[in-house]
């Protein structure tokens, strides 16, 4: 069992243990005993301390269509404790704390040795049900059914494997229901703020749904010093909340009358914003934050995940004639473990709070409670305790 046994007793064997599966789309996780092979070479096996719920597992949660595949073990947020690993694995040990991360960072490929790009090209990041390496996957139900990995960190399980290009090893003084929030929620909306964006003292950022990702990047937006951090959402509860992570100005999209959305933003800013960013994952709200943003210098920055086969309808006149930039920002454009070390200590130092979005914490055997509070709004990140 997954209780009370050191790495040098479970090295290099099965271990069995819990997971919340997902057996089908949209129905509540099954907490099962499940068994969890050893590292193969190049592969980390870790002990989940906490993980947080994120809408992208509510996402694939629901979804019923490709790249949707049951069983399978959720969760990508997460913080834990190395308990093996495979050969080749040098970078970390058994006992050092981790963050899993779905993005992977080789450190050899082009796209990995330039400042230019967070994509690495040796493992690309996919929706893909296996390990990245062997297109298979460390996860068996006590029945020998596979089980799926997701997002190449699977963290609502006791135990997960992961490949060492998605690992990255911090400070264990760290609280991990802090920690576990730069595995995705933070890192991506500070990193489209301050890396992607690159938002400028004394501009103006409209943020297009005020989720946990359209939270950060106010708080990224903060950090870079913007003057003006608008928020649009559906929601007005959402204004005062929005507030304590820096949003001084409220949009409700419902309110709008007989304007568009993007009218309402440029009459507010006077021509349009310097920065929008769409986090929501709606191609018609892309169409708008990019109709909102300024002539000849304004930025869009889409970090919403849509519906698989979505497309963008913009003209190609208004590309040229407009001036302005248009681009994704996967995981906020950041390198895992050249820069979460980076915004680990803007948080340690109290130049980045992050206590605020986490609004709810519970036990492993409640996880479907998570699920309830975020598919209903009533939180913000809820953090998920393996064993308190």
């Amino acid at each position: 069992m997954a209780d009370g046994k050191s790495s040098s007793e479970t090295a290099g064997k099965p271990i069995r243990c819990k997971a919340a599966i997902c057996r089908e789309a949209g129905e509540p996780l099954v907490i099962e005993e499940i068994m969890v092979a050893p590292p193969s070479p190049y592969e980390v096996r870790i002990r989940i301390i906490c993980t947080s719920l994120c809408y992208s597992d509510i996402t694939f949660w629901k979804l019923k269509v490709p790249p949707a595949c049951f069983p399978r073990i959720l969760g990508h947020e997460a913080v834990g404790v190395v308990e093996s690993v495979g050969e080749n694995v040098n970078e970390v040990a058994a006992g050092d704390v981790v963050i899993p991360v779905f993005l992977s960072e080789c450190g050899e490929c082009d796209d990995c040795c330039s400042k230019q790009s967070n994509l690495c090209s040796k493992f690309p990041f996919k929706l893909h049900p296996w390990m990245p390496r062997y297109e298979s996957s460390r996860f068996t139900d006590l029945k020998g059914q596979t089980l799926y990995h997701f997002l190449f960190v699977s963290s609502f399980s006791e135990y997960t494997v992961v490949d060492v290009c998605h690992v990255v090893k911090i400070d264990p003084s760290i609280p991990p229901n802090r920690a576990c929030l730069f595995g995705c929620c933070v890192a991506t909306g500070v990193g489209a703020a301050c890396k992607t964006a690159k938002v400028e003292a004394g501009s103006t950022v409209v943020i297009f749904g005020l989720g946990s990702i359209g939270l950060a990047v106010a708080k990224g937006a903060k950090l870079c010093g913007a003057n003006r951090i608008i928020g649009v959402d559906v929601n007005p509860d959402k204004f005062e909340i929005a507030k304590k992570f820096g949003v001084t100005e409220f949009i409700n999209s419902k309110e709008c009358g007989d304007k568009s959305l993007s009218q309402v933003v440029k009459e507010m800013t006077g021509g349009g914003a310097d920065y929008c960013f769409e986090c929501v994952g709606i191609a018609s709200l892309v169409q708008e934050a990019f109709a909102s943003c300024r002539k000849g210098w304004g930025k869009t920055v889409v970090l919403g995940v849509d519906k698989p086969g979505a497309q963008l309808n913009i003209s190609s006149a208004e590309v040229l004639g407009s001036g302005k930039i248009l681009t994704g920002s996967l995981y906020g454009g950041i390198k895992a473990k050249s820069d979460i070390p980076v915004l680990l200590k803007r948080y340690t130092d109290k130049e980045l709070v992050v206590d605020e979005f986490v609004t709810h914490e519970v036990k492993f055997e409640d996880i479907n409670k998570a699920f309830e509070l975020l598919v209903g709004g009533k939180c913000i990140r809820c953090v998920i305790w393996m064993d308190k």
